[in-house]
């Protein structure tokens, strides 16, 4: 009988002592990342007497700057040594993270503090996000990419898990503070990391020009399978998962419970999300974009039935498959990104890949906020999930067209570049880097100069 690959796989990524290193470091500041998230939100709660708008503010102005800085960040990634922005943008955050839980402290803080803090998170977080994701495809090597992506999702949903049920558990015992300065401290573990692990090797096929994002847009809009992930997580980004304002919503005008319960709830989701994270970095096999479309209608339909569920018990319940199958969305887009996106341009194209992923939200929470305020929570996650289901359907179709137009172009014009590889060989390729092909980028840049001299 044939063993399965799939523990193998998982067991070789964490073999890996960078990696292994840098993902429990990951593993411990999100934890403390997550049970800020939980209590920011129940402090405005607290402030604003339950107001869903005003916690859809405050998430705005935490990723409002993704959408602003987002872009620049990825031409930092690209520029700039990765190991070394990150522990510019650790330590903003800490600094973040220790002034907020003074303030609580102290009982200076007010909303507005609150929201200025949020978008400063914010700030330091776009320039880190892209830097963070590329970093892994220098601390393993290519075919350990989608375990090593996947194993990430892993250590950040089962910080998901503990870090909200910890929050409202602490928060119900000593306030809102401690959580604050929890997470201050818990950034010592990755900045620990970042600082021991040995610099990565130099990419010898850096490009010596400066780092431009039309490189980075070129490539997505003429690649299909950078185009359909990036194109699907930004509707998804945008409308499905605003759970941080929908799940706090539900708790407490629905359900009408305290901390502790939004606290259980939270880390339902983040179980499904868990289990999502293992199930993937356990393949063994590389993500596809029908795995990609498939989960994100299923994602969308249980999103849309967490809306018609009658109690507290079966809404948690939900919570787990819905997770399971949120993190599947995010970590297929995440790897298929990351695979097909050329080496000298991954980090603009992963801040064009987080501007679409966080970037929409400064538009979904509130939005989401203002359908809960008008219509209630429940209304509010029915249309995140009909939204996400419908443009699962729907963009798919558009690569498609753009490949039937070329193809009607090639029948009346001489060929100046190959053929584009399908997704199958773009993931066989993506697994034996020995037979990959050269980039999409510098074919057409050969082509061009054929054309010219040819002329």
């Amino acid at each position: 009988m044939r063993a399965s690959p799939r523990l193998p796989t998982a067991l070789t990524a964490l073999s890996i002592r960078a990696f292994r290193r840098y993902l429990l470091g990951q593993l411990t500041s999100n934890i403390g990342t997550w049970m800020q998230r939980a209590a920011q939100d129940l402090l405005v709660l607290h402030l604003t007497g339950d107001s869903g708008s005003a916690v859809g503010i405050v998430t705005a102005l935490q990723f409002l700057p993704q959408t602003l800085f987002g872009l620049a960040g990825g031409v930092l990634a690209d520029r700039c040594p990765k190991q070394r922005l990150l522990l510019l943008t650790q330590t903003a955050m800490a600094m973040q993270s220790l002034l907020l839980g003074l303030l609580t402290a102290t009982g200076a803080v007010n909303l507005l503090s609150v929201y200025a803090l949020a978008f400063a998170l914010g700030t330091a977080t776009a320039v880190d996000g892209p830097a963070r994701t590329a970093y892994i495809s220098e601390l393993v090597s290519r075919e350990h990419v989608p375990t090593a992506v996947s194993l990430n999702s892993a250590q950040f949903n089962l910080a998901r898990i503990l870090g909200p049920a910890l929050a409202g558990l602490t928060v119900a015992t000593f306030g809102t503070a401690p959580v604050f300065l929890m997470n201050a401290v818990s950034y010592l573990a990755v900045l620990y990391a970042l600082t021991t692990l040995p610099p990565p090797k130099p990419n010898a096929r850096a490009h010596p020009h400066p780092p431009r994002l039309r490189e980075a847009f070129q490539s997505i809009t003429t690649t299909p399978d950078l185009l359909l992930p990036i194109g699907l997580i930004a509707v998804v980004g945008t409308f499905g998962l605003n759970f941080q304002v929908t799940t706090s919503l539900v708790a407490i005008t629905v359900f009408h419970s305290g901390a502790a319960a939004f606290g259980y709830l939270s880390a339902a989701y983040a179980v499904g999300s868990l289990l999502g994270a293992a199930y993937g970095a356990s393949r063994g096999k590389p993500p596809s974009t029908r795995r990609l479309t498939t989960t994100t209608v299923v994602f969308g339909a249980l999103e849309a039935a967490l809306g018609l569920m009658p109690g507290y018990g079966t809404f948690m319940a939900l919570l787990i498959p819905t997770g399971f199958a949120a993190v599947t969305v995010t970590t297929t887009a995440n790897a298929l990104t990351q695979l097909n996106a050329a080496p000298h341009l991954r980090g603009r194209v992963m801040s064009v890949y987080f501007l679409v992923l966080l970037g929409g939200t400064p538009v979904g929470a509130p939005l989401t906020g203002l359908v809960s305020d008008t219509l209630g929570a429940r209304a509010a996650l029915i249309l995140a999930g009909t939204v996400s289901a419908a443009a699962a359907l729907a963009l798919p179709a558009l690569p498609a067209a753009r490949a039937h137009r070329h193809l009607e172009t090639t029948t009346t014009t001489p060929a100046t570049t190959p053929p584009r590889p399908t997704t199958e060989e773009a993931s066989a390729r993506a697994l034996n880097p020995d037979d990959q092909a050269p980039s999409s980028s510098s074919s057409t840049a050969d082509s061009r100069t054929k054309a010219r001299s040819s002329t």
